[in-house]
């Protein structure tokens, strides 16, 4: 009995200091949460350099019982007391001085005299002198004149400074040197006393440094991380070492996927949403375990649910949502250049990414554009103005669809600037009210020319700038005042801002009214801003009305809601798949659907750590260093399944067609340990629906690229076929169906098939019709080969007399495409019926399938979901006003009668007589060649003619020495008397 109470005394006692423990650590992390957050550029670089919290393990559990239930502490000497605070006095200098370097320059460097405003205001001066903003020779004289100016005094004041001269740049160089050095002296000094943070710190200046006067040294940045996780179990720490593990970077240590599964799941236990984001790709994928999409499903949704809660922390409507990434192979027109990748052909071509780099090609800058703009909208264009708001609010010249709450992309970067965005809103908002509110006064109905539309869509920027506290201080009740202005003219983000301000009682004093809120979110979803549908399911989610929760989250994603839509539409599917009452082969739908949404949730809500951001920024700084830290930050996000990450990685490394083949970044020769590392990421891109990275496989496998020594060429080309037929089955690259073709052409890979060659090269015609000339020369060659086939007695061969016979000749091969016979007596395959067996089939599933499989649901045959009319192009609406401007300033349209006749594209008729105009030009030009040829013939008779002359004049001077003239005593002389 006595040894009985001795144990349960001792369990309290263990459950006593566990509750301790845990008291201890949750008040830690709810103190560390209480803290405020700064938005700085320096206190983001320090705080990025400490890192997170650790969850105990179950070792450093124990250790803490076994210390809590010692009855009394021993003191610390005062040495080591004096050690930990010179530990923290030097961690917290290098913190210090690093904060006064120079992190990297930003993407874009906006001129800032592009940025002044100008209010056109009426002055005396103004009746005689010439506006500088105005139209004629003058006004664009004094333009000119004030941009070479100031072109030139920035030039001579720049070469006369000090770093121009050369005598301040060396000096602020080594100062900037020094300042580094002593950093990370600083930090060992600490990481050497025993501070753990120092360690990490110096890790990640190792690995991501600053500017160029830290050292990239990637193994230093490994035994940093590895002291650090081994001292505190840090999941930060743990997620950078199961990378290096992962990826083999730079030999530092042999790959490993088993330690690099070991160490992510380490990681993704202690909430580091990096290795939670790794660890659902890799099991989703099945890159060191089994393919569980379950698993996948629970680290997807933890990395979704943390974006979510970090979104919610936001004003009201949420934190606004980081820009969309680039593939650098877009700016180029895709990996196999423009026309002849699926990224540049079709829908595909409106993408932002595309025109943008278009513009580039053409010479555009982003400044250019900008000039043009602020030049159009001084002078008092309404339309300009709008535009150039909505471009200094968003921080891009490309809006994404959907409104504004659906941020912008990334392709067009420039400075966000509240503060220009409101300038030019309130201008054109008091063409409409005068007075700001709470002032109601507008205009008289009877003045005319009034810019409503405009007016009341700047309302609503103004509106939800006053209601987030967006370069002015946060007021709901003058954000109220201007959506009330708008909702008025029946504008739809007005009318959302409304409903949000009734449904959270923002404005002080008021109190929630969900009747008024719901009224004006209905109004808006009417109008299909997915803001306002996505605020209308949520009050039908959080009702349990979940089937018409869905069709509104449906209705915003078709829209173009990229976040909230997603999450909820992954929250109902993962209930579903979790559901033990469903069957099966729903289960399963359901629970690919669930990761594709949370997968989409977790990679857009990157506001504390964007990779591909900071990607691009390096990259674009055309420094060897920071090239290498760009290339090493889309490895990182390329591990945790970014496929924009993976398709530059693949781009860069590409030895078939790499852009860094006469650099140190890749050899003369094609490398085959490069290529390895290409083909890994364009297999991993492909196997997230990217059709031209399926192509690519196709590439390297058949040119033997990246491919074991150990691989036969059978097998080597029998895989480069299937690649190619998976890309060619989604109907969308002509370059694949060609490549199919001539394998069945030649009988390469696969069986030569006369027939299916020319089935896939008429598909890659018709899929994209800028292949007509390859497909052309193709068929021609198609045809010479099969007729002497067929005269060297083989069979199979195509019928040249009858040409629609080809497709239905007789072919042992041709029934079999995917590998599986089709069956006799099934009738004839058309297209429809293949479209159903295809719906039918279930297939491999893919990242991006299931939003693939969505919009196909809803909007029947359409290929892609429709594009919104209200987002054009900026820069094509430019050049369209530009050349509008252009045709009203002449007195008589366009200079050449044949360039107006064109202009707004070639009409179909246009098309019929380009044969006939052909046709009459060669005809003038034989025309003109005979005549040429007739004169030099007359030309050659004539100076014969002129030779022979002379010989019979010189036989008769010699019977008549006087010429012509008669002899004397010829009576025919006194005709040639002169009578005077």
């Amino acid at each position: 009995m006595v040894k009985a109470k001795k144990g349960h005394c001792q369990r309290k006692a263990t459950w006593l200091s566990f509750g301790v423990v845990a008291l201890a650590i949750v008040s830690g992390v709810a103190a560390a949460a209480n803290q405020p957050t700064s938005t700085g550029t320096d206190d983001q670089l320090n705080t990025s350099l400490i890192p997170p919290k650790p969850i105990p393990s179950a070792s450093t559990e124990t250790t803490s019982l076994a210390t809590t239930s010692t009855p009394e502490a021993s003191p610390r000497p005062q040495q080591e007391l004096d050690q930990e605070a010179e530990a923290t006095r030097a961690y917290a200098q290098a913190l210090t001085t690093l904060s006064a370097l120079k992190p990297h320059p930003s993407q874009h460097v906006f001129d800032a005299l592009l940025a002044t405003t100008n209010d056109n205001t009426k002055s005396i001066f103004t009746s005689f002198l010439p506006n500088i903003q105005g139209q004629g020779p003058i006004g664009s004289a004094l333009r000119i004149i004030y941009k070479l100016h100031h072109m030139a005094t920035s030039r001579i004041s720049s070469k006369l400074s000090k770093e121009g001269l050369g005598l301040g740049s060396k000096k602020k160089d080594e100062d900037l040197r020094i300042k580094s050095i002593k950093v990370m002296d600083l930090l060992e000094h600490s990481a050497e006393l025993g501070y753990q943070d120092a360690l990490y710190a110096i890790g990640v200046l190792s690995l991501f440094p600053p500017n160029q006067y830290f050292e990239f040294d990637p193994r230093r940045a490994f035994e940093s991380f590895v002291q650090h996780a081994a001292e505190t179990g840090n999941a930060t720490s743990q997620s950078y070492i199961a990378f290096f593990y992962a990826s083999g970077y730079r030999n530092i240590v042999p790959a490993d996927q088993a330690k690099a599964q070991l160490y992510y799941s380490f990681a993704a236990n202690g909430d580091d949403r990096g290795a939670q984001l790794a660890l659902g790709y890799r099991y989703w994928s099945g890159i060191g375990s089994k393919e569980s999409c379950d698993r996948a499903l629970t680290w997807y949704g933890s990395a979704a649910e943390q974006a979510m809660a970090k979104f919610m922390t936001g004003p009201p409507g949420g934190r606004s949502l980081p820009q969309t990434s680039t593939r650098l192979s877009d700016l180029v027109g895709g990996i196999y250049g423009p026309g002849a990748s699926v990224a540049s052909t079709g829908i595909s071509a409106l993408r932002p990414a595309i025109k943008a780099g278009v513009a580039r090609a053409a010479g555009e800058t982003w400044e250019d554009v900008l000039e043009y703009y602020l030049f159009n909208a001084d002078r008092g264009e309404i339309d300009f103005a709008y535009r150039l708001g909505k471009i200094f609010y968003q921080g891009s010249i490309y809006a994404s669809i959907g409104g504004i709450a659906s941020g912008s992309e990334g392709v067009g970067a420039i400075p966000r600037d509240f503060k220009l965005a409101r300038h030019y809103f309130t201008k054109i908002a008091r063409r409409v009210w005068p007075h700001d509110p709470p002032s109601q006064m507008s205009v008289k109905d009877s003045e005319t020319n009034r810019p409503v539309g405009y007016a009341a869509a700047s309302a609503a920027y103004l509106g939800r700038m006053y209601l987030r506290g967006e370069g002015v201080k946060a007021d709901p009740a003058i954000a109220k005042a201007w959506f009330e202005r708008g909702a008025e003219h029946g504008d739809r983000e007005c009318q959302n801002g409304l409903g949000i301000i009734y449904r959270d009682g923002l404005v002080p004093g008021s109190r929630p009214d969900l009747k008024q809120a719901l009224k004006y979110f209905d109004a808006s979803a009417s109008q299909d801003l997915a803001e306002a549908q996505v605020n209308l399911a949520k009050y039908y989610y959080n009702r349990g009305e979940i089937p018409l929760a869905t069709a509104y989250f449906e209705h915003a994603v078709r829209n173009g809601s990229p976040f909230e839509a997603y999450y909820y539409l992954a929250e109902i599917h993962a209930s579903q798949a979790q559901n033990p009452n469903v069957p099966g082969h729903v289960v399963a739908g359901s629970c690919s659907m669930a990761v594709s949404f949370y997968k989409l949730v977790a990679e857009r809500g990157v506001w504390e750590d964007d990779l591909l951001r900071d990607a691009e920024i390096a990259w674009m700084s055309q420094t060897p260093q920071d090239k290498e830290v760009a290339m090493l930050k889309w490895a990182i996000a390329a591990e945790r399944g970014f496929e924009v990450a993976q398709n530059n990685l693949g781009y860069i490394l590409d030895q078939d067609k790499s852009i860094l083949r006469l650099t140190r970044f890749s050899p003369m020769t094609p490398s085959n340990d490069t290529a390895s590392l290409a083909l890994t990421q364009w297999i991993r891109a492909a196997g997230q629906w990217n059709i031209d990275a399926l192509v690519k496989v196709g590439d390297y496998y058949y040119h033997g690229l990246g491919v074991s020594a150990e691989e036969t060429e059978a097998s080597r080309l029998e895989k480069a076929a299937r690649y190619y037929r998976s890309a060619a089955d989604t109907q969308m690259s002509a370059l694949a169906m060609w490549n199919l073709g001539w394998m069945y052409e030649n009988g390469i890979g696969v069986p030569q098939d006369f027939h299916l060659a020319k089935r896939y090269y008429d598909l890659a015609l018709e899929t994209n019709s800028e292949a007509s000339l390859p497909v052309m020369l193709s068929l021609g060659k198609l045809y010479l080969k099969s007729f002497w086939h067929t005269l060297m007695g083989g069979s199979g061969g195509l019928s040249i007399w009858n040409p629609s016979d080809a497709d239905q000749g007789p072919s042992d091969n041709r029934q079999e495409i995917d590998g599986k016979k089709a069956e006799e007596g099934q009738g004839e395959i058309t297209p429809e019926r293949v479209r159903h067996q295809e719906e039918d089939e279930e297939g491999p599933w893919y990242f991006g399938r299931a939003r693939d499989e969505f919009h196909r649901r809803k909007n029947g045959n359409q290929k892609a979901p429709p594009v919104p009319q209200g987002e054009e192009d900026p820069i094509q609406w430019a050049r369209e006003r530009r050349d509008q401007e252009r045709e009203r300033d002449s007195d008589f349209g366009p200079e050449d009668y044949f360039e107006g006749a064109l202009q707004g594209g070639i009409r179909e008729e246009d098309v019929d007589e380009f044969g006939e105009t052909m046709l009459l030009v060669l005809l003038c030009l034989t025309i003109s060649i005979l005549l040429y040829i007739r004169t030099r013939i007359v030309e050659r008779i004539r100076r014969d003619q002129r030779e022979r002359q002379p010989n019979e004049n010189q036989g008769q001077d010699q019977g008549n020495p006087n010429g012509v003239f008669p002899p004397p005593g010829d009576p025919a002389r006194a005709d040639w008397a002169v009578l005077r």
